[in-house]
C-alpha cells in the first residue's frame, strides 16, 4: 500500500498537490479550516483532471484519479498516519508558525512537514518548535502538476533524513526535487525569475524597449531554449570550446552590463573553472557536438509543434467565425 499523502490548505497549490501526489497514486487527503474551501476541493479538482485529459495528460480516468483524494473536516484525522505533510496555507508567518506547531504535535516523528512557501524561510517558521528538525520549505512552481520543479530549503536544524525523504516522495510523484544548500531570499526560482524582471523593468524604464518586443524576445528567442534546458547549459552548447570559451568571450560585456545596474558580480576566474568542472562532468568536451545535435533536434520538435498548435488555434478561429455568421450573410 502507498504511503499516505496530506495537503492542508485547500486553495489552488493545495488542490494542485493533491493532484500532484493522486495522480501519482497516492492516497491524498486535505483539510481546510472553512468549509466553503473544504466544498470547493473536488469540483476544482475535477475540472483540472478534464482539462489534463482533454490535452492527453493522464493515463486513467480522472474519476480514478480523484477517488484516491478525501476530504477532511479536521486537521488530525487528515495527517494521521501521513507520510508527508504539505502546508498550503496563506503566506503569513503568524499562520504558518501556529500551524507547524500543532503539526508537530499531532503527526508521527518520521513525518516530513513541508512548507509551499515562496518567501518565508524554514528557519523561520520552525524557529522553537520541537519538530524543526522535520520542517522544511517544498517551494513549487505554479501549477506543480504542470511545472513538476519543486525546492526542497532545509533549514540549519532540519534533519538530513527528511530531506532524502522529501526528495524520495516528490520524485516518485513525478517532480523534479532540487535542495537548495543554504536559505537566502527567494531561493533559486525566484531569485532567477526577478534576475530576468529587473532587467526587463529596467529595459522599459530606460526606453530601450516595450513590453511587447521584451516578451516576444523571450518567447520567440531565450524561452524556447530554457524550456528544455537551462542557462549554464544553453551557453555551454552556444561557443565551440564550452563554457570556458564563452566566459572568456562574454564575461566582460557582461560584467559590464551590471556595473550598469550597479552590480560587481564579476566572473572570476575560479568561479568560471567550478563552472566548467560541473558542466564538463555532465557533457565532456568529446560530446559536446553530439549534445549540440540534441539541443538543434529538442529545437525542431518545439517549431513543429508550435506551428501545429498555430494551424489548430487559425481552424478554431475560422470555425468559430463561421458559427457566428448571420445567416443572410454574403
Amino acid at each position: 500500500m502507498r504511503e499516505q499523502i496530506a495537503v492542508v490548505g485547500g486553495g489552488s497549490i493545495g488542490v494542485a498537490f493533491a493532484l500532484v501526489f493522486a495522480r501519482a497514486r497516492y492516497p491524498v487527503t486535505v483539510f481546510d479550516p472553512d468549509a466553503g474551501r473544504r466544498e470547493a476541493v473536488p469540483d476544482e479538482l475535477s475540472t483540472k483532471l478534464g482539462s489534463l485529459a482533454q490535452a492527453g495528460l493522464l493515463d486513467e480516468t480522472p474519476a480514478a484519479i480523484a477517488a484516491r483524494v478525501r476530504v477532511e473536516v479536521s486537521l488530525p484525522a487528515t495527517v494521521a498516519g501521513a507520510s508527508l505533510v504539505q502546508e498550503c496555507v496563506p503566506e503569513r508567518l503568524e499562520v504558518k508558525r501556529l500551524l507547524f506547531a500543532k503539526l508537530g504535535q499531532t503527526t508521527g516523528s518520521r513525518t516530513v512537514l513541508a512548507s509551499s512557501s515562496s518567501a518565508i524561510p524554514a528557519s523561520q517558521t520552525a524557529e522553537g518548535l520541537a519538530a524543526a528538525d522535520r520542517i522544511l520549505v517544498a517551494h513549487p512552481g505554479n501549477p506543480p502538476y504542470l511545472l513538476p520543479v519543486i525546492e526542497l530549503v532545509p533549514s540549519p536544524r532540519t534533519d538530513w533524513a527528511a530531506v532524502v525523504a522529501a526528495r524520495r516522495l516528490y520524485a516518485s510523484a513525478g517532480m523534479s526535487p532540487v535542495t537548495v544548500a543554504r536559505e537566502v531570499e527567494g531561493f533559486i526560482f525566484n531569485r532567477l525569475q526577478g534576475a530576468v524582471l529587473r532587467e526587463a523593468y529596467a529595459l522599459v524604464r530606460d526606453g530601450v524597449a516595450t513590453v511587447e518586443d521584451i516578451d516576444t524576445v523571450m518567447r520567440d528567442g531565450l524561452g524556447l531554449r530554457w524550456s528544455f534546458m537551462g542557462p549554464f547549459e544553453t551557453v555551454d552548447l552556444n561557443t565551440r570550446g564550452g563554457i570556458s570559451s564563452h566566459a572568456e568571450t562574454m564575461g566582460p560585456a557582461y560584467e559590464r552590463m551590471g556595473a550598469e545596474r550597479g552590480q560587481h558580480d564579476p566572473w572570476t576566474r575560479d568561479l568560471v573553472a567550478e563552472v566548467e568542472r560541473q558542466r564538463r562532468a555532465l557533457v565532456p568536451l568529446d560530446q559536446w557536438e553530439d549534445r549540440v545535435a540534441w539541443r538543434d533536434r529538442q529545437l525542431q520538435l518545439l517549431a513543429a509543434t508550435r506551428s501545429r498548435a498555430t494551424a489548430l488555434s487559425a481552424d478554431a478561429a475560422s470555425a468559430a467565425d463561421l458559427t457566428t455568421e448571420s445567416p443572410d450573410a454574403s
